[in-house]
């Protein structure tokens, strides 16, 4: 009975996972994964690659998660699973990577620059 032990990233969220043989428990943070995410979107984004590849309720998965919101938190889960669900089977790789879940979404948010009121909004600009 191995652990696999695997790292996800979306945004600024990170999130590293172990994942052993079971009956389908996630914790997330050491709470379970309905409480930590409450809405049910959410819930079926973690569950994705585990649906896909119809391992669902297989395997205990224990999840640290830390950085950005819960979508962006939710989605570097997904891709934590995808890639433990490679490493235990490679037959499981080319539907995983057909739907993108093995994919780093690199999009993040531009940083603010000097002058300007955001990124690159200007400040109101005044004739007079």
């Amino acid at each position: 009975m191995e652990v696999i032990n695997t790292i996800g990233r979306r945004k600024t969220s990170v999130a590293r996972i172990y994942m052993k043989p079971g009956n389908g428990n996630i914790t997330v943070n050491k709470k379970a994964l309905e409480v930590y995410f409450p809405f049910d979107l959410h819930q079926i984004v973690v569950r994705q690659p585990l649906a896909l590849v119809s391992e669902d309720g297989s395997y205990d998965i224990a999840i640290n998660v830390d950085g950005g919101g819960i979508k962006g938190q939710a989605e570097a889960i997904r891709m934590a699973i995808s890639r433990a669900l490679c490493e235990i089977n490679a037959e499981h790789r080319p539907p995983l990577k057909k739907e993108g879940f093995l994919t780093r979404d690199s999009r993040m948010v531009e940083r603010k620059k000097a002058g300007r009121r955001k990124a690159r909004r200007r400040f109101q600009f005044s004739k007079r």
